[in-house]
């Protein structure tokens, strides 16, 4: 397909997510219910459905709640939830997890594995390649079944690329085309994402963030990202990096980070900055999982360095709320297991330091998806983003 060809084709293969994502979350459906959900004219939802139909991708039956009451039964549509599968695959600093599920995002197999990421990229690289061939085998999944692999990194991602787009940030991974590599090793196309961009998109559809209209999703891990959801769709801004909020500044005389800057909010709030200020008073910990328990048997420098890492990430949350007028903020990844101890601090110096009305009040929570949050993210990234959708689709014709 050319480019004009596919430009013109973008809209309908929006128009076709939103459907799936209807039928996702609320079938089966009468066809005048769809229309409503969807927002589109009955012709156009006709057709998007006749799509689907042929496609296989969705299935028409009888009510048969209704069966018995009198007059003809209305035609329901639902998702053909075997038609079709998804792989994803969360990429962290220190382990990597992937998972099948099918079209109606129901995990069909799953598996996590410790891995150097950062330091390792081809070890890494060829562990997601075995695991996604065991997990499809393990789910009975065939390939022509699938419609792609949606990958989340820990760091901003270049999707037109499909390289990182910061040299500084994931510094092994300079020079390597990932997803070009992937596509190789796992026969199927690829769709490369920031991870916080997909603990967003899943808290956003599935968990936490659910009916919020400007969500942003901080991920606190061993570094810290955020990720925004504008009315149900990923903001990723003009070069794909917004969100970066664990490489906003907070001193300008702090210590040097990684990417090259000084004093930035990872360097005070990440979870390896944590283990760091653990280790300097003498409390050696083997990872997060070690502080958080330490922290829940009541280890008074634990819970210390937890709750000022929420205050840290509370300021930064401010600016954005500031900046973007979000109605919630949803706080998930590893240190987001930590609760209110994290969160609690958080929430009070975001608003305590926001100068906007809403800013003031904003709903801060925890994440209901917890560690699987990214992984999930991933999947629906190929199920459910136009642009790799589109994609998938046109691979199954």
């Amino acid at each position: 397909m050319d480019s004009s060809a596919r430009r013109a084709s973008e809209p309908r293969t929006g128009n076709l997510a939103r459907v799936l994502d209807v039928l996702r979350l609320h079938g089966p459906l009468a066809r005048t219910d769809i229309v409503r959900d969807v927002g589109l004219s009955r012709a156009t939802v006709s057709s998007l459905l006749t799509e689907l139909l042929d496609r296989g991708l969705a299935r028409e039956g009888t009510d048969n709640r209704r069966a018995g009451s009198g007059g003809r039964p209305p035609a329901l549509v639902d998702l053909e939830p075997s038609a079709a599968a998804g792989v994803g695959a969360d990429m962290g600093r220190t382990h990597l997890r992937v998972a099948v599920a099918d079209l109606g995002l129901n995990v069909l197999a799953e598996d996590v594995q410790r891995v150097d990421v950062p330091d390792h990229p081809q070890e890494a690289l060829k562990l997601a390649g075995l695991m996604t061939e065991a997990l499809l085998k393990a789910a009975g999944v065939e390939r022509s079944q699938l419609l792609g692999v949606g990958v989340g990194l820990p760091g901003p991602v270049d999707r037109l690329s499909g390289r990182l787009g910061s040299a500084t940030i994931l510094p092994g991974w300079v020079g390597l085309a990932p997803r070009a590599e992937l596509e190789q090793r796992l026969r199927s196309r690829v769709f490369l994402e920031n991870d916080a961009n997909l603990g967003a998109l899943a808290e956003g559809l599935l968990g936490a963030g659910r009916g919020s209209k400007v969500l942003v999703y901080v991920k606190a891990a061993a570094g810290v990202g955020a990720g925004l959801v504008m009315d149900g769709r990923l903001f990723r801004g003009a070069s794909g990096t917004a969100g970066e909020i664990g490489h906003t500044t907070l001193a300008n005389s702090g210590p040097v980070c990684r990417c090259g800057n000084r004093g930035c909010l990872e360097q005070v709030a990440g979870a390896t900055a944590l283990l760091a200020q653990m280790a300097a008073a003498g409390v050696e910990l083997d990872g997060v999982e070690d502080l958080l328990r330490l922290a829940d048997d009541g280890h008074a420098g634990a819970r210390r360095v937890i709750a000022d890492a929420g205050q840290h990430i509370g300021l930064a949350v401010a600016n954005f709320v500031t900046l973007i007028d979000a109605d919630r903020v949803v706080v998930g990844g590893e240190l987001g297991a930590a609760g209110e101890l994290l969160v609690g601090p958080l929430r009070y110096a975001a608003r305590s330091a926001a100068v906007t009305t809403a800013g003031s009040s904003i709903d801060i929570v925890g994440g209901d998806l917890g560690e699987r949050a990214e992984v999930l993210g991933a999947v629906l990234l190929v199920l459910r983003e136009p642009v790799s959708l589109g994609a998938a689709l046109l691979a199954m014709h």
